[in-house]
């Protein structure tokens, strides 16, 4: 029989709504951070960072990219025969066929995966935030307070608190009372998302409330457990941690990067980032480029002026462009003399020459005013923006673009173009 003390659940299936054309056609843990990373790849390194060699990753949202990102889990060394990691998609089964249907709802249906490895402790995880965390830390602290259930919690600005579940403790981080976004919040111990259960509470409290609709843990199972009288404590962890779910958050969380003395620091031997390396060349700096404060992918070539920007590998920035604050995914083109300011460009994106994007005053978008916000230029992956047009902030652009599209050569502040 297979024992496992401690084995990890990873909830991957979002679709990450509120990055608007980045997630249209890719999961949201499988977007590109740092130049070089997914944003699963922060768990999952925390998985065998901590000593967890057995990661379940639970996908539902157009999965196939993260799926093959992933793959057999090489780069986490999580390629075993016994644990390692697996991807679980929701499957056809002989009653009751549903897709996932909320978080805990998720785990629920992969019971038979969490039951073969007779786990002592099941962590449950996200797939999308930004952070590094020794998850066998907080089992310590789980073990020496006697606690059914642990949660992670992150102390939130109280004007910010109202975004987050909340959790009110006594003096020995024991939870008295949770609150789900609240108006008027009486606490700022937002919760993580992370969970420690024993596997015996676990697995009662997802059957009995199996018929839940939309089963999640912060609304139904952790009430459910607290109700019952089990013991949850609050684990208040100190270091970097940054829900990427906005694109402003996104963006501010990739240029903390590139800060002089970065927060959250990608070039730390004993806590490494883990991913799945392309096979590419090394970077080329032409003799005319100037680069300042970058991160700069492989197989990218610099031909014009890059400056507090994140740049993925395989990408071509031509003579006289220049980049300034900028987010350039994976095998973008940015062509000659065009500027680029403030922009998240996804995979393959290409703008023609002298173009410009993020001018102007901002104004608001009038398609989705609360996703497109920050004086943002956000370009879907695979888009093309045809030369010599210019481009204002709060802006969204998807598919092949044509000079027709912008009238006087201009897409003014809060607008949107989406084409097939």
């Amino acid at each position: 029989m297979i024992r496992k003390e401690m084995i990890a659940m990873l909830l991957a299936g979002g679709q990450g709504s509120r990055l608007g054309v980045l997630t249209s056609k890719l999961a949201k843990p499988a977007v590109a951070f740092g130049g070089k990373y997914k944003i699963i790849d922060f768990p999952l390194s925390n998985c065998i960072n901590s000593g967890i060699d057995t990661v379940g990753v639970l996908t539902q949202y157009q999965p196939l990219r993260l799926n093959q990102h992933i793959g057999i889990g090489i780069p986490w060394d999580l390629d075993r025969n016994i644990g390692g990691v697996t991807v679980l998609p929701p499957y056809e089964k002989s009653e009751n066929t549903d897709w996932y249907t909320g978080t805990a709802n998720a785990i629920y249906q992969n019971m038979e995966f969490m039951e073969y490895y007779h786990p002592s402790y099941v962590v449950i995880l996200g797939g999308d935030h930004i952070y590094k965390m020794d998850y066998e830390m907080m089992l310590h602290f789980h073990k020496k307070n006697k606690a059914k259930i642990t949660l992670a919690t992150y102390e939130v600005p109280l004007e910010e608190a109202s975004r987050f579940g909340l959790v009110i403790t006594d003096e020995n981080n024991q939870v008295l009372e949770f609150e789900e976004k609240p108006k008027h919040p009486r606490s700022n111990k937002a919760s993580m998302g992370i969970y420690i259960f024993d596997w015996d509470v676990l697995k009662e409290s997802l059957e009995t409330l199996k018929d839940q609709p939309g089963c999640d843990f912060g609304m139904h199972v952790i009430p459910y457990c607290h109700e019952r009288g089990d013991k949850i404590v609050a684990y208040n962890y100190q270091g970097y941690w940054k829900d990427v779910g906005t694109l402003s958050s996104y963006w501010e969380a990739n240029m903390e990067l590139i800060d002089i003395i970065p927060e959250f620091n990608l070039y730390e031997e004993f806590w490494r980032i883990y991913t799945r390396s392309e096979l590419l060349p090394p970077q080329y700096f032409s003799s005319e480029a100037k680069v300042s404060g970058c991160i700069v992918g492989e197989g990218t070539e610099i031909y014009g002026e890059i400056y507090d920007s994140v740049i993925g590998s395989g990408v071509t920035i031509e003579e006289g462009a220049v980049i300034e604050r900028s987010i350039i995914m994976n095998g973008c083109t940015v062509k000659a003399g065009a500027r680029v300011e403030k922009a998240i460009l996804a995979e393959n994106v290409i703008v023609g020459e002298r173009t410009q994007l993020g001018v102007f005053e901002e104004a608001e978008n009038e398609f989705n005013p609360s996703v497109y916000a920050g004086g943002l230029v956000t370009v879907g992956e695979d888009s093309v923006i045809p030369p010599d047009v210019k481009v204002g902030k709060n802006v969204a652009i998807a598919g092949v673009t044509t000079a027709s599209d912008y009238p006087d050569g201009i897409l003014a502040s809060g607008k949107s173009i989406f084409r097939q």
